[in-house]
């Protein structure tokens, strides 16, 4: 599997996929960049590529069954995504956060470590929700807008 990016984030994903045990041939590549915007020119460049895009999830995150997960996400150790969640294409779940029930979470999304959403939480393409930060019940954070480390989005 190519792996694209090489700084932090990139050494995270290999952890994850180490823990997972995931071993792909060629035909796959993962995303490893941190920046929402770079990740997405990225991910475009390579979809013209032809790649395979898998989603990781580390074995000590809960997801729900009932959730879905795009193409080219990663979930970190200790998240937990909840029923009906939808996540999008290309999107970072941190480390802790968490994703309540029916919340949905646009492509190119990075929540970060210990960061919080309630249920029915809306989240636009390429938003960065900073670390714990919290989102209550119905909140809607706009495409490529910051909610800042610690914020509470009503």
């Amino acid at each position: 599997m190519k792996i694209i990016g090489d700084g932090g984030h990139a050494k995270v994903v290999k952890r994850v996929l180490f823990a997972m045990r995931f071993d792909a041939d060629d035909r796959f590549a993962f995303i490893a960049i941190g920046n929402n915007a770079n990740r997405r020119n990225e991910a475009i460049m390579a979809e013209a590529g032809g790649y395979i895009f898998p989603v990781l999830i580390h074995p000590k995150a809960i997801v729900d069954e009932t959730a879905k997960i795009g193409e080219g996400t990663v979930i970190m150790a200790g998240a937990v995504v909840q029923a009906d969640a939808v996540i999008g294409r290309h999107c970072i779940l941190n480390s802790a956060c968490s994703v309540d029930h029916d919340a949905i979470i646009g492509d190119y999304v990075h929540i970060g470590p210990g960061a919080h959403l309630c249920g029915n939480v809306t989240v636009g393409d390429g938003a960065l929700v900073g670390v714990g930060a919290r989102a209550v019940p119905g909140t809607r954070i706009a495409a490529w807008t910051v909610l800042k480390a610690g914020e509470t989005a009503k």
